[in-house]
């Protein structure tokens, strides 16, 4: 059996090291199990117990995680839909953020061991990795599935939870100006987008899409939030109690105008 082009001894080495099953690093490779155990032996790689024996790593997690609504799990659902990846070849999920802290949160409230994937040429930002079947395919029932950039749909989600996941989207995916505003939200889905604009027009929230056109010629679509008195209010919706704070730049800056909003409120 040849081995896949481009295939080195280094790579079988990092599959071996992430715990993958040598079933999987087979189809990857492209050589028999033996072969794969021969380049770990010739490296003088130290064995891993569980890939011994057949059996895939087990990495702790709440697998019942999204099968319940709550607060946490609508804002986690947020950050997988913009900032999420599912694998389609084996049972995983993953998660890249800029902040470690939203990481580190997200590992806590889903039960889960913190375990970032190793950082490449392509990849530098960290990345949050969770293996599990059924977390895999709950996030399928909820619409994040592997290549969802251009056809994630808006999820449904009852209303009280709404803020909460709309939180963990402008977390994972949203831009707001220094200067407080405009606000934007950027996705390759247009259904998305308009589910977007329909919860912000919702909430009385001066919005629109725009859309361009990529380098690429892939159009995207741009959900904006725009005016100095309407950001401060999108704050007050999304980052509420429910959830603990967390220094975040993005809802310091849509709350500089916070003053002003509330002078008018008072009005």
């Amino acid at each position: 059996m040849p081995r896949n082009p481009g295939v080195t001894d280094e790579a079988i080495i990092r599959m071996y090291k992430s715990g993958m099953p040598y079933k999987e690093m087979v189809a990857r490779v492209g050589i028999s199990d033996r072969a794969i155990r021969n380049v770990i032996y010739k490296h003088g790689v130290k064995m891993n117990r569980e890939q011994s024996s057949g059996r895939p790593r087990k990495h702790k997690v709440n697998e019942n995680f999204f099968k319940t609504w709550s607060h946490e799990m609508a804002w986690i659902l947020g950050l997988f839909i913009t900032d999420g990846c599912i694998n389609q070849s084996i049972s995983s999920v993953s998660l890249t953020q800029k902040n470690q802290t939203i990481l580190r949160q997200v590992a806590r409230y889903m039960g889960a061991d913190y375990i970032l994937s190793k950082k490449y040429k392509t990849r530098t930002t960290a990345t949050l990795v969770i293996n599990s079947k059924e977390i895999k395919n709950d996030l399928a029932k909820l619409g994040v599935l592997p290549n969802k950039s251009l056809s994630v749909q808006f999820p449904e989600l009852p209303n009280e939870f709404l803020p909460s996941f709309i939180r963990g989207v402008v977390d994972g995916d949203g831009w707001v100006q220094k200067k407080g505003y405009v606000m934007n939200i950027t996705t390759a889905s247009f259904s998305f987008a308009e589910g977007l604009l329909l919860v912000f027009q919702t909430w009385k929230l001066r919005s629109e899409i725009t859309e361009e056109i990529t380098q690429s010629g892939n159009p995207v679509f741009r959900v904006w939030v725009k005016g100095k008195l309407y950001l401060p209010r999108l704050a007050d919706i999304i980052y509420n109690d429910e959830i603990e704070h967390y220094e975040s730049y993005k809802e310091n800056y849509l709350r500089l105008h916070s003053k002003a909003y509330n002078q008018i409120i008072k009005e």
